[in-house]
């Protein structure tokens, strides 16, 4: 998680998979409502984040010993932007449309944003999305705001006051890291394989940064449909202008010997 700020953590230990905090986002911001759609890999009908979707819990069955009709485990998060400590969308923005708020928080001004899409491949994680189907259609770029008209109030996210297990937690993304590690402690004390995804080390990192909303998983991060050892996209620009120059001058260098020969 992002120094400073505020921010999510989620504690996916208690997620119950209600779904009340993707109901609660789509209410307070007027979200519209997708079709269910049933996909035959999961109980879960909404399927990923989108333009209209800022809150999304997932639903991935992993099969458990026993094969075929054995016991199986529920891996349940309610997935929602990172607000990145060094956002890729914000980064690739050419309006000025995606800022970074008082509260450390990463939201998109709609009045400013043009539509480019340049943010949708910018993000490692897939979250922000521009809006072009539907009846709601703008053609403009959307995602989690961290509740910013609530936060400018001094009320917590809809999401996180929905939630009945306390499963998403809101607040000072300080003192929220003291709390993800002393429950990691706790549930490591009982034999679970929990741990911190957002770290510098684990789901952060590589030109982001810490998370601004941080996670305590307990099995991989594809189980939880989050990249392992996400990279910020622009990092790899650098390596691929250095090769493609090389490879220039190499061809030139190849062309101009074969005319002297010639």
């Amino acid at each position: 998680m992002s120094v400073g700020g505020k921010g999510f953590f989620t504690d996916t230990s208690l997620c119950i998979g209600c779904k009340a905090c993707e109901v609660a986002c789509k209410q307070w911001n007027q979200l519209p409502m997708e079709e269910p759609v049933w996909t035959g890999f999961s109980y879960d009908n909404t399927q990923q984040l989108g333009a209209t979707t800022w809150r999304h819990v997932s639903f991935a069955e992993v099969p458990g010993e026993g094969g075929p009709g054995g016991q199986t485990a529920w891996m349940m998060m309610s997935d929602v932007c990172k607000h990145c400590e060094h956002a890729g969308c914000l980064e690739a923005c050419p309006t000025g449309a995606i800022m970074r708020t008082e509260f450390n928080t990463v939201v998109v001004q709609q009045d400013v944003c043009n539509g480019c899409n340049y943010c949708v491949p910018a993000c490692p994680y897939g979250v922000i999305e521009v809006h072009m189907e539907g009846p709601s259609a703008d053609g403009k770029a959307h995602k989690c705001t961290l509740c910013y008209d609530r936060l400018s109030d001094g009320l917590e996210p809809a999401c996180a006051k929905a939630c009945p297990t306390d499963s998403i937690v809101f607040g000072d993304v300080i003192q929220l890291q003291a709390r993800a590690e002393s429950r990691v402690k706790t549930l490591r004390e009982k034999g679970l394989n929990a741990y911190l995804y957002g770290t510098e080390e684990v789901g952060g990192g590589r030109g982001i940064g810490r998370l601004g909303a941080g996670f305590l998983l307990l099995d991989e991060p594809q189980h939880y449909n989050l990249p392992e050892r996400p990279v910020l996209p622009q990092k790899r620009t650098l390596p691929g202008v250095i090769s493609l120059t090389l490879t220039a001058v190499g061809l030139a260098a190849a062309t101009a010997w074969s005319l002297r020969k010639g």
